[in-house]
């Protein structure tokens, strides 16, 4: 049973980090590409950031400088490290792994940027 668990979120000020983590189990973590995605109130769900199996690494532009992702193969985990958070950074984040056709989701973890 893959399971793909999503830690890390929470309410932050403007100017502030989070990490979020996600923990992968029942897959062959180190074959995946993983990646964040996230998804606001009322909008699409978005391609936040990825990192394959061979650590490239891509960025929505809009978190291109701010956020930076990482794995570790050892812990089946990966990485969001998120700084300079702004209030349009809050929405709900999924870890998404895939692996050629198979495709799993989390069940997301909320991140919300507010005074």
């Amino acid at each position: 049973q893959v399971q793909l668990v999503e830690s890390g979120g929470g309410l932050v000020q403007p100017g502030g980090s989070l990490r979020l983590s996600c923990a992968a189990s029942g897959i062959i973590f180190s074959r995946c590409r993983m990646a964040w995605y996230r998804q606001a109130p009322g909008e699409q769900r978005e391609l936040v950031a990825g990192i394959t199996s061979i650590r490239a690494t891509n960025y929505a532009d809009s978190v291109k400088g701010r956020f930076t992702i990482s794995r570790d193969n050892a812990k089946n985990t990966v990485y969001l490290q998120m700084n300079r958070l702004k209030p349009e950074d809050t929405a709900v984040y999924y870890c998404n792994a895939l692996m050629g056709v198979l495709d799993y989701w989390g069940q997301g973890t909320q991140v919300t940027v507010s005074s």
